[in-house]
């Protein structure tokens, strides 16, 4: 039977982890038998935010498509090279006129597979609403791919087990990004669509959410802004393992994580 095994990685914090998961993701794909791996990069620098030459990074090492989310687009560089990278996603649900394209299909294992990124609305703000743009965006790729995989970059744990049962289904995977706490949830709901709440990060382990952890106490005492400085140390990569059989259902799926 075919199939087709989709690694997907967690938000990269800072150039310390991108470095990391660089060098770790080659085996890691061996390891996997991956056919497609995404990384969701939307702050993989030092700042919070992404830049090309670190997007160009993780293609180099083997990653086929980076997902995006809230800091995507905050350095004016990254607006051209989306542009130009098609497999280099915002959130497809940003008000227009957005750079970039927050969707693509790439063909792998036999299959045309549309993976897409999309921003929850609770407690953010700057996208339209996600699940009238997955709507349209279904309707407008009919055809056009075999299976779907869903990136939800988004704060409330709500609104992304809504959305994951609201197309269950529709999607094979829909994984949640935004928060760097992994979530013990990980399962296949009943019309075959694999959810987990959020992958986590691949981050420094003894930090807070990725971030130097002394910065993070001073913001909490002594008010914001806070200092966004990626802490070091021991970094773990956090993300999942699916297995999608040829009817487009999501036969199995496992959390990775990985002390390195």
């Amino acid at each position: 039977m075919k199939q087709a095994n989709i690694l997907v990685f967690a938000d990269v914090c800072g150039e310390r982890a991108l470095v990391a998961l660089c060098r770790q993701l080659p085996a890691l794909r061996r390891e996997y038998k991956a056919d497609l791996v995404i990384v969701n990069a939307e702050n993989a620098s030092n700042e919070g935010n992404c830049h090309p030459a670190l997007c160009e990074a993780l293609f180099d090492a083997g990653a086929d498509v980076l997902t995006g989310g809230n800091h995507t687009l905050k350095q004016a560089e990254m607006h051209v090279y989306l542009d130009n990278h098609p497999r280099a996603l915002r959130c497809e649900n940003l008000s227009a006129p957005a750079a970039g394209m927050g969707h693509v299909v790439v063909e792998t294992a036999g299959f045309r597979i549309l993976v897409t990124s999309m921003l929850g609305q609770a407690f953010l703000s700057g996208a339209d609403n996600p699940f009238t743009a997955c709507d349209r965006l279904l309707e407008a790729q009919k055809g056009k791919y075999d299976f779907a995989v869903c990136d939800f970059h988004g704060e409330a744990t709500a609104e992304k087990s809504a959305f994951a049962h609201d197309f269950d289904g529709k999607f094979a995977v829909v994984f949640g990004t935004h928060t760097h706490v992994p979530t013990a949830d990980l399962q296949i709901l009943e019309g075959g669509t694999a959810f987990i709440t959020d992958l986590g990060m691949c981050g420094a382990k003894d930090s807070v959410l990725g971030v130097d952890t002394a910065a993070s106490i001073r913001r909490f005492r002594q008010g914001p802004p806070l200092d966004y400085i990626p802490a070091t140390g021991k970094t773990v990569l956090m993300g999942a393992l699916f297995t999608v059989g040829e009817n487009g259902k999501t036969i199995s799926a496992e959390r990775i994580e990985k002390l390195v």
